[in-house]
């Protein structure tokens, strides 16, 4: 299977969706590379970025489940390779 590598990029504006980002997320852990979480608590906001590896179909179902949970916004930046 051809794999990409690619950095997801989320902004949690409702703090309440964590469990179900981190549910999406657990069931494709073994693509993931690694993740950051950052807590901007002035603005009552958080900011994760996932590094994953796999095909782009597992990519753009990840981003797409993110995206569908109200209060969260996810976007995805391929490499080149």
């Amino acid at each position: 299977m051809e794999t990409r590598i690619a950095l997801i990029g989320i902004i949690v504006e409702d703090l309440s969706a964590t469990d179900k980002i981190n549910d999406i997320l657990h069931e494709y852990a073994e693509y993931i590379v690694g993740r950051m979480g950052i807590p901007y608590r002035s603005k009552d906001i958080a900011i994760i970025s996932v590094v994953i590896d796999a095909s782009e179909a597992v990519i753009s179902s990840v981003s797409g489940k993110l995206g569908m949970i109200d209060g969260v916004n996810a976007k995805v930046q391929y490499t080149k390779k």
